[in-house]
Formats: C-alpha cells, structure tokens, sequence
C-alpha cells in the first residue's frame, strides 16, 4: 500500500517541479532591443505613423508629447497633432510580467491643416439652403454655347444615399431641350487660400459635361475673367477618363486657359478625389492626390482673394461636344466637399 502511494506522488512531486521551473523562466522575461520610427504625412494633416518593437514584450504605451497617450499590443499606431510644434514621444515596451524598458523619439509637425467647411451630404432631400444656392435658366448658354436649362427641381438635383446627385435629362422645359442643375455657394461661403478635396464619380454619355470648379467672390463687380476662375475638374465623354484642370483670367480666358490633364481609370464608375491646393505662391491641382498641374501665383493675378465653389452637369457646348442624339439621362454624383486650411 505505501509502495502505490509513493507511485501516486511522484508525479505531483514532478509537476510542482516543472511549475516552479515555468514561473521562475517567466520572472526573468525582460523587453530587449527596443526601437521606434515615426513617418509624417506629408499631407499636411498632422497625422504620425508610428512604429514600435521590442523583444518579449507584450505590450506598448506611447505618450505623444501632447498630453495625450495610449497602448496597443502591435506597437504600430496613428497620432493626429492639432498643431505644428516640435514633439518629444515617450515610448515603453512592457514584458509578461511587468518589467519594462524605454526610448523616446522627437517628431516636427511643420503644418496641420484645420477643416474650415464641409458638405457630406449626411441627409435627404433638397441641398442644404444654408450652404447652396442655384443658377436658375440658360443665360445665353453660359457663354459656353450649353444647351441645358438649369433648375433647382428634385428632378435634376437632390441628396440621397449620402451623396449629391445631379442628373441631366433629355425633356421639353422652357424651352430647351435639356435640364439639369448648377450649384454654388456665391454669398454663402467665400474663402481665400487652402485645400479643396472633392470626391466625385462622373457621368459617361456623350455630350455631358460636368465640372467642379470655383469662381472670385468680386464677379458681380470686376466680371469674368477679371475675377479670376479655377476649374478642379472637367470631363467630356469623347475623352473619357481625362481630367482637365484649369485656371483662367485676363489673357487667359476661354480655350486661352492655363492647364493640364492626367488619364484615370474608371472616372464614371469609381469615386475620384478631385483637389485644388490653393496658396499665394502656387496653384495646383491633383487626382487621387496625383499632382498633374502647378501654375506659380502672385500678387498681380486674381487669385488672391474670396472664391465660392460652384458644381455642374452642362451639356453640349464648347467644351461637352456633340450630344448622343439617343441620351435620356445621365449623373453627377459627389460624395462630399471638404475645405482645409
């Protein structure tokens, strides 16, 4: 009986052993080797990606230098700084068992930029009467020989599905054979300088032509194209995927423009970011954050001052073309506008 109890023990004994053996191998576990890197956008948004690594260790705190902080197990990790400045980031690396190591690393933030406005087209129904107003008829065409009449129906212009629709159709209305809509932000929201992003899918049929573009503030007193006019993006269907991008003032109005283009894929079945980065010393325009145009400004240009935005399907013209005899309808659908100092 003692020989089966000594037998029975003997295993206990063993896994005691090999427990205290674990235990006293996890107590001695220490981070080692610790290094972080930190990449700055260069968007100007303020945001830091961070890379944190360390042996046996199972987590990571980072203390950004700007009274703020936080942990992760990955050690990789975004920070978004409000402001520019100069900052000192504390890094710890933290073993199974608590015991950990350090190392820091400075970041410079030379520019942040702030959302000044936006329209995310968050809601349904009419465009938000606080941010748009319409061009209402055909005003000769627009002086572009355009064929559509302009309304502020539902029929041509209303936000559903988080995004602004605008659809040109083929009918009989005051006239003309075509409607559609334009809208702009003329006396509701002007601004000097900064970035424009715009997220867009565009029609495909022959002889539409839709454009994001922005017009000086002053046009009612100086007239066009003394008041200065940035055309973001244009797009015609007998270049389908082309983007135009354009300035115009005195000297430069009309095809005179001063500007370029860049080839897409799927510009009418795909989302584009459409922007303008807009400052006293330069203007350029990119897609999908690909710079394709950069036109020097000064201060004897007209790009130094308020500009509304403005948002349209045209059709024909001197720029849409020839019109598909058989087009019924087609769409402009933006996904929002953001404005960025």
């Amino acid at each position: 009986m003692k020989f089966i109890v000594i037998l029975l023990l003997l295993p206990l004994v063993n896994m005691l052993g090999s427990c205290s053996k674990s235990s006293s191998s996890s107590a001695n576990i220490t981070p080692a080797n610790l290094s972080v890197s930190a990449s700055v956008t260069l968007d100007s948004s303020g945001n830091v990606s961070f890379v944190a690594s360390a042996t046996n260790t199972v987590s990571y705190y980072f203390d950004f230098g700007d009274n703020t902080n936080q942990s992760n197990s990955s050690g990789v990790i975004t920070h978004k700084y409000a402001s520019i400045g100069t900052y000192y980031v504390n890094v710890i690396a933290t073993s199974v068992n608590g015991s950990s190591i350090s190392t820091s690393v400075q970041v410079l933030i030379k520019s942040v930029q702030t959302l000044l406005w936006s329209e995310e087209f968050n809601y349904t129904g009419t465009p938000d009467p606080t941010k748009w107003t319409f061009d209402i008829g055909n005003n000769s065409g627009w002086g572009n020989g355009e064929a559509e009449y302009y309304t502020s129906r539902p029929d041509n212009v209303v936000v559903q599905g988080g995004y602004l629709v605008i659809t040109a159709k083929k009918e009989s209305y005051s006239g003309y054979n075509y409607t559609s809509a334009r809208l702009k932000t003329q006396g509701l929201y002007g601004f000097t300088y900064g970035k424009i992003e715009i997220s867009a899918k565009l029609p495909s049929s022959a002889g539409t032509w839709p454009a994001l573009w922005m017009l000086g503030s002053n046009i009612s007193t100086a007239g066009w194209p003394a008041c200065g006019e940035m055309d973001i993006m244009e797009q015609k269907a007998s270049q389908l995927n082309t983007i135009f991008g354009t300035i115009h003032y005195p000297g430069h109005s009309g095809g005179g423009g001063i500007g370029s283009t860049t080839v897409i894929s799927n510009a009418s079945t795909q989302f584009h970011k459409y922007t303008l980065n807009w400052s006293a010393i330069v203007i350029e325009m990119y897609v999908d954050d690909n710079l394709y145009l950069t036109v020097p400004n000064n201060n004897s240009l007209p790009f130094n001052q308020n500009f509304f935005l403005l948002v349209n399907l045209a059709m024909g013209g001197t720029f849409g073309g020839t019109i598909d005899p058989v087009f019924v309808s087609d769409n402009l659908y933006v996904d929002y506008i953001r404005v960025y100092k």
